[in-house]
C-alpha cells in the first residue's frame, strides 16, 4: 500500500475558521483600499531571479539563503516571489506605467521563502501589499501609513498594535550615519555576534536590528540617525509626523528601526504587537526612492508596505461564519430531481442555500442544523403532489407550507422578496427584512 502524500513542511492547508479569518482580512483590505482609491493589480508568481537579487540585495538573507530559485527548461534562472515590491517595480518599468504616475496599487497573494517554520511564519505565506509609485511628497507617506492604520482598525486590532516610526534621512544623511556606524561597530568587532560581524562590511545598518542579545549593548551605544540629519531630511520627517498627527494616527519614535538596503530613504515604519511572540511585526514598510534605479530605471520616488495575512488572521476575533440560509431536504428520487431545479432558481434569486442528499430525515435535519442554517425546506411526496414545500425553522421547530409558484414569482436578484415569501410567519423574520 502506497504512503499517503503529506503536506510539505512550511505550507498550510487553510480550512474552516482559519479560512474564514483569512477571507476576513482580505475582505477588509479590499474595503479599505477602495476608500483610499488604490487600484488592484495582479502579479506573476515568479520573476527572473535578477529582479529580486538586484532589488532586495545580494547580501541579504532573503537572496542568499531563502529564495526558491530554479532553472527552467529554457535555461533561465527564475525565482518564486519572496515579496511583491520588486515585481511591481519591474512591471512599472516594463509596461510603461510611468504615464499613470503617481500610481497607487494594491495586491495580495502567496509569497515564498525558505525559512524555519514557526508560529505565524511559513515557507509559503500570504501577504497584503500596498504601493504608491511616483510620489515623493511626505503626504504620500502619511496616506499609506494611515491606510495601514485604518485596515488594522477595520479588523478590530488597532488597540493591540503600536506604530513605530523612524527616518533614514536622505542619501547624504544615510551615508554619514552609515560611516559612523561602521566606525562604531568596528571598535567592538570582537564582541559582536557572528551574523553582525558578517553584516559589518556589507550591510551595517542591519546590525541595529540584531536579535542576538550579545549585540544589544553595542547597538544601544551606537550613534543615531538624528545626529546626521540634513535640514531637508529633518523637514521631510517633520512633515510626515505632523501629517500623521493631523490624521489622528498614533505613533512612537523608534530611532533603531531601519531598512538595511541603500535604496531606502526617509520614512521607515512598523506596526508591531506583543501577542504573536517573536513575530512582532504585522504590517511594515517605508520609502524606497532608489529602488527603480537599482532595476535600471529612472529615479522614481515610491513608498509602500506589506502585511502578513496569516499574522493578521491570528489577531482578529473569530469572524462571522458563512452559513446557508436554507437547506433543502428532498425525500425520494422525484423530490431530489425537483429540488435540483428549485435550488437553482433560489440561487439565481440571490439566496444562499444548500441541499442535504444523504441519510434519514432526522440525519439530514441534523446536518442542516450543524451547518447553522436558519431554515430547512422539506420536499416529499405530499409536497410534490400539492406543488408546495414545507419550511421548517431550525431555531423554533415551527413549520408552514408555501406554494412553489408563489415563491418563484420574485424577480431574479430579488433576495428580500424571496426570503419574505419563504419565511413569512416563522420567527417573525418578515418583520426584520
Amino acid at each position: 500500500m502506497s504512503k499517503t502524500p503529506q503536506r510539505v513542511r512550511g505550507t498550510q492547508d487553510i480550512f474552516g475558521e482559519d479560512a474564514d479569518r483569512f477571507q476576513a482580512v482580505v475582505s477588509a483590505f479590499d474595503r479599505v483600499r477602495r476608500l483610499y482609491a488604490f487600484r488592484r493589480v495582479e502579479m506573476p508568481v515568479f520573476e527572473e531571479t535578477q529582479v529580486f537579487a538586484r532589488s532586495i540585495g545580494e547580501t541579504t538573507d532573503v537572496v542568499s539563503k531563502e529564495m526558491y530559485s530554479f532553472e527552467d527548461r529554457g535555461g533561465d534562472s527564475l525565482t518564486l516571489r519572496p515579496e511583491f515590491t520588486a515585481g511591481i517595480c519591474r512591471a512599472y518599468l516594463s509596461n510603461g506605467w510611468q504615464q499613470h504616475a503617481p500610481l497607487k496599487l494594491v495586491t495580495h497573494g502567496a509569497a515564498f521563502r525558505y525559512e524555519r517554520p514557526q508560529k505565524g511564519r511559513y515557507r509559503q505565506f500570504h501577504q497584503l501589499d500596498a504601493e504608491t509609485i511616483g510620489a515623493g511628497e511626505p503626504a504620500a507617506d502619511v496616506e499609506i501609513i494611515a491606510m495601514g492604520a485604518q485596515l488594522l482598525d477595520e479588523l478590530g486590532i488597532s488597540e493591540r498594535v503600536e506604530l513605530k516610526l523612524n527616518t533614514l534621512g536622505d542619501p547624504a544623511t544615510r551615508d554619514a550615519w552609515r560611516d559612523a556606524l561602521v566606525e562604531h561597530f568596528r571598535g567592538h568587532r570582537n564582541d559582536l555576534s557572528e551574523d553582525s560581524r558578517a553584516r559589518l562590511e556589507k550591510n551595517p545598518l542591519r546590525i541595529l536590528d540584531s536579535k542576538a542579545h550579545q549585540d544589544w549593548p553595542i547597538v544601544d551605544a551606537a550613534p543615531t540617525v538624528d545626529d546626521f540629519l540634513t535640514a531637508e531630511a529633518s523637514d521631510f520627517f517633520a512633515a510626515v509626523t505632523s501629517g500623521l498627527d493631523a490624521a489622528g494616527v498614533k505613533w512612537t519614535r523608534d530611532p533603531r528601526l531601519v531598512r538595511g538596503l541603500d535604496y531606502y530613504r526617509h520614512t521607515a515604519f512598523e506596526f508591531v504587537t506583543e501577542d504573536l511572540g517573536a513575530q512582532s511585526a504585522v504590517l511594515a514598510g517605508g520609502r524606497y526612492d532608489g529602488l527603480m534605479e537599482s532595476l535600471g530605471g529612472p529615479h522614481t520616488p515610491a513608498v509602500g508596505w506589506a502585511a502578513g495575512i496569516e499574522r493578521l488572521g491570528m489577531l482578529i476575533d473569530s469572524p462571522w461564519q458563512e452559513r446557508p440560509e436554507f437547506v433543502l431536504v428532498p425525500m425520494g428520487s422525484d423530490a431530489e430531481i425537483f429540488c435540483g431545479g428549485f435550488i437553482a432558481d433560489l440561487r439565481r434569486r440571490g439566496v444562499y442555500c444548500d441541499m442535504a442528499y444523504r441519510g434519514s430525515l432526522k440525519k439530514r435535519l441534523q446536518r442542516a442544523d450543524a451547518a447553522k442554517a436558519s431554515y430547512a425546506i422539506l420536499v416529499g411526496e405530499d409536497e410534490l403532489a400539492a406543488g408546495e414545500v414545507t419550511i421548517r425553522s431550525l431555531k423554533s421547530g415551527e413549520q408552514l407550507r408555501r406554494s412553489v409558484a408563489e415563491i418563484l414569482k420574485g424577480p431574479i436578484g430579488g433576495r428580500t422578496f424571496t426570503l419574505v415569501s419563504l419565511t413569512h410567519g416563522l420567527d417573525g423574520i418578515a418583520n426584520t427584512l
